[in-house]
């Protein structure tokens, strides 16, 4: 695969970087442009979308048809990791998950007057949205351990009955993508379904209170009590929710190791700027073999993941599931994430820890990154599964033949 960027992506990457560097970043330094649960402020956030949107830099994961800009995988990788280079940047270009895999995934699954209802408010930013999947003591890694049920009523309803938990964004979403257990089959036992959050039968127990910053509306406990929803809002035929999981699971992990390395890389800019001024024992910090090893270790390690990313990317441009590929980057990416917010705040030290910065912030973000999607010892547990079962595939080079 070649790894230089057509032009026209080039130019909107680079557009994106203005646009972060001239207006998001700025922002970060004002205690005045975060809410209470120290994201960007509504008001500040609807005022920088529209600026994004009339510089036509909205939405650059949907179709022009839908009011995008069409990237594909790759274009999306140079983009997205640009994005979050501001820790405001995905939310403003309405790239952030949960919305951004499930506009993805509606695009590809859904019929025309669901993608009409459910997800084009969703894609002009009107509402936010969630995917109810996780559940105490139940599935997260694992969506085969669903609990929550839905039973038909009649020939033209179902009634949702069960718990959720740590559902991102369902403070304030208003659609939701719904996973619930239609059937004990080990395969097709689950079904996706649609549903607002008007409709009676449910309710948020809570927001959950977390280590990091949280994202607009929280991770959320949620509570179904007879929620009633119709057939015609079923998301995909009866049992194929396992299916539509993994068809939005891989790329929207993927999506992750896009934005964390733009994350990743902005932690070092701002270490390596402070160990070019700042001097100790007669010499500047950047000078130091220590600092040295330190700054390289991590900058390796998150090219690395970078490279990994977009060899994913790539291949699902193929039209292929990169299922291994995926899990390697998520793996990498989440460790190498971690270890540059860490090497950037134990360089800066005090300032670091403080709130001077926003590599604190960072860095309670960056924890959750080898939990969330997928945990990385259950990445590795795949990865080892596939070595096992075909150790002569698992490193095949991958041929133009194979798209």
């Amino acid at each position: 695969m070649d790894f230089t960027l057509p032009p026209q992506i080039e130019a909107i990457r680079r557009q994106v970087r203005a646009f972060v560097e001239d207006r998001l970043i700025p922002l970060e330094a004002d205690p005045s442009s975060y809410d209470e649960h120290e994201n960007i402020r509504p008001e500040l956030l609807r005022a920088l979308r529209a600026e994004a949107r009339a510089a036509g830099l909205w939405c650059l994961q949907m179709p022009e048809s839908r009011g995008g800009r069409g990237l594909p995988f790759t274009g999306m990788a140079a983009c997205y990791e640009e994005m979050n280079r501001s820790i405001f940047g995905p939310v403003t270009f309405n790239s952030a998950a949960p919305d951004d895999g499930n506009m993805m995934v509606l695009e590809r699954v859904a019929r025309e007057d669901q993608k009409a209802r459910w997800m084009m408010p969703i894609v002009r930013g009107e509402v936010q949205s969630s995917f109810a999947m996780t559940e105490p003591d139940g599935c997260g890694s694992d969506p085969a351990l669903t609990y929550t049920r839905a039973d038909r009523i009649g020939n033209d309803r179902w009634r949702i009955t069960g718990r959720k938990h740590y559902i991102t964004g369902a403070g304030e979403a208003a659609h939701f993508i719904l996973i619930a257990r239609t059937s004990e089959d080990e395969r097709k036992g689950l079904t996706a379904f649609l549903f607002h959050r008007d409709s009676p039968g449910w309710e948020v127990v809570r927001r959950i209170p977390i280590m990091g910053p949280e994202e607009h509306g929280g991770h959320c406990e949620l509570s179904f009590d007879g929620l009633e929803i119709p057939d015609e809002d079923r998301l995909m035929g009866v049992g194929d929710g396992l299916k539509l999981t993994q068809i939005r699971l891989g790329p929207a992990r993927l999506t992750h190791c896009m934005r964390w390395t733009g994350m990743g890389r902005r932690a070092l800019e701002i270490a390596m700027r402070r160990i070019e001024e700042r001097v100790a024992f007669g010499t500047k910090l950047a000078e130091k073999e220590s600092v040295q090893l330190m700054v390289g270790e991590a900058a390796m390690q998150l090219d690395i993941g970078r490279m990994l990313t977009m060899r994913a990317a790539w291949m699902l441009d193929q039209g292929q599931f990169a299922r291994k590929e995926i899990s390697m980057a998520k793996v990498v990416v989440a460790d190498a994430l971690h270890r540059a917010v860490d090497t950037a705040l134990q360089l800066l030290g005090a300032r670091g820890y403080s709130k001077d910065t926003p590599v604190e912030w960072m860095y309670r973000y960056a924890r959750q990154a080898r939990l969330v999607d997928g945990a990385s010892e259950v990445h590795r547990m795949v990865l080892a599964g596939q070595l096992r079962r075909d150790p002569r595939d698992f490193f095949h080079w991958g041929t133009a033949a194979d798209g």
